[in-house]
């Protein structure tokens, strides 16, 4: 039992596997900032309902009670009781008729028959709200999944940089079993043991400030991806290059270019608002009331029921200049748009740019590492046999290291470079090709 015990244990401890797609899903899903973006575009939503409401009757419902012994009070009130009578025309009743109550109960209606369509452009401002609001959250989860694109590949080349370091500690131990048989044969002398050994102190240095930098650079994926920061995930993808370039065309489905357009025709609409101020409010009105002399007898019901028509005719010009800033707002989100599409052309070319300069880089690295793997084979045969010095060895073995860790660093970048290509054109889901 102990035994299952252990073995349950021990697989429950063993890290699960996260690939670059699975922690773009992750940042975008998990990452309070993307979960922040989803709820304003349900608070826009909400605006939406509560500008249609607009278009339906207003009802309202209001209980009161009064007092006093004013003559004009009291007249008015006993009529609305239905409690006047041929006594109430005296002219001691008239004006002394003592306090009257009055417990009244009243509901108004109210629908508004024409407004020149101020209703429906405000739902419009608030549809557009929406739109903007949905575009922002697409621009966050695209900006989270290149954050988190980024962090994974930066965990990776961490990792994958320490495994070149402890390769470069193995081979240094290699130089020194080499330098000791050597000397032991009388073919160096201590001084080529001890340049080994500084070597191998250097190499062994890397390799502890690589692991080091391979467990803070996972701690800041699971930062970018909403974990833990001390959950382990086995990373399973790996730095290989990207398949094939990518086209630089696109941008039309860039959030900012698509926000830009709607920002406009939300100016397009603020003018339409400003307009309709012009224009007369239709409204059909409606009232039933209920007084009475105690609380539930003595009691008279009336209702009245009208149209009315509000016109500003004059107003000092103010609508005329509403009408001039919200036109000048589509001239300032027209040139907006303008400026955004020129920004985002930039980006997109940018960004190109770095991915064939990466893929170049690439090349030249490839060559470099073969070059610099032959160059060592060759001068560890060379020093066996006496032919060269233990200081071109280091520096060949020194060499490939660093050949290694440029191809590293161009794979990544050019990973790198060709998410940011897709994020600048728009296209960066947690689908998209390039995060194969």
């Amino acid at each position: 039992m102990r035994f299952l015990i252990a073995v349950a244990a021990a697989a429950l401890a063993q890290a699960q596997p996260l690939t670059v797609r699975e922690a773009a899903r992750l940042a975008a899903e998990n990452h309070p900032a993307a979960r922040a973006a989803r709820t304003k575009v349900k608070m826009a939503q909400t605006r939406v309902e509560q500008a249609s409401t607009s278009s339906l009757p207003r009802a309202s419902y209001r209980e009161s009670f009064q007092t006093s012994n004013n003559p004009v009070f009291a007249f008015g009130t006993l009529l609305n009781q239905r409690r006047f009578s041929q006594a109430n025309f005296a002219i001691d009743k008239l004006n002394g008729p003592g306090f009257v109550n009055n417990f009244q109960s009243q509901i108004s209606a109210e629908q508004n028959l024409w407004d020149a369509g101020a209703t429906r452009l405000a739902r419009d401002a608030a549809q557009l709200d929406v739109k903007m609001n949905s575009e922002e959250e697409r621009s966050v989860q695209s900006g989270r999944i290149a954050h988190a694109v980024r962090s994974y590949y930066g965990a990776v080349l961490a990792a994958e940089a320490a495994e070149v370091t402890k390769t470069a500690v193995k081979s240094a131990e290699a130089d020194l079993a080499r330098a000791e048989a050597v000397r032991a044969a009388g073919m160096s002398t201590d001084a080529d043991v001890l340049a080994v050994r500084v070597h191998l102190a250097a190499m062994r240095e890397q390799e502890i400030n690589r692991a080091s930098d391979a467990k803070v650079a996972k701690a800041a994926l699971n930062e970018a991806i909403g974990l833990a920061l001390d959950e382990q995930r086995d990373l399973v993808s790996r730095l290989t290059p990207t398949a094939s370039p990518m086209p630089a065309e696109g941008g039309a489905e860039r959030a900012e270019i698509r926000q830009a357009a709607i920002h406009r025709s939300l100016a397009q609409t603020q003018v339409s608002r400003a307009r309709a101020e012009l224009f007369p409010v239709v409204k059909l009105r409606g009232m039933f009331e209920a007084d009475r002399g105690r609380f539930v007898t003595q009691a008279g019901a009336n209702w009245w029921m009208g149209v009315s028509l509000d016109w500003n005719i004059f107003n000092g010009g103010l609508t005329g200049k509403k009408i001039k800033e919200a036109s000048l707002g589509v001239t300032l989100a027209q040139e907006q748009e303008k400026q955004v599409a020129s920004a985002v052309a930039l980006q997109i070319r940018r960004a190109r740019t770095q991915v064939d300069a990466a893929s170049e880089r690439l090349k030249v690295a490839e060559a470099a590492v073969a070059q610099a793997e032959e160059n060592l084979r060759i001068m560890k045969d060379r020093y066996e046999a006496g032919l060269t010095t233990v200081s071109d060895l280091l520096r060949s073995e020194t060499a490939l290291v660093e050949t290694r860790m440029r191809r590293l660093m161009a794979i990544h970048d050019q990973r790198i470079a060709a998410v940011e290509l897709e994020a600048a054109k728009g296209t960066l889901t947690g689908e998209s090709d390039v995060l194969e």
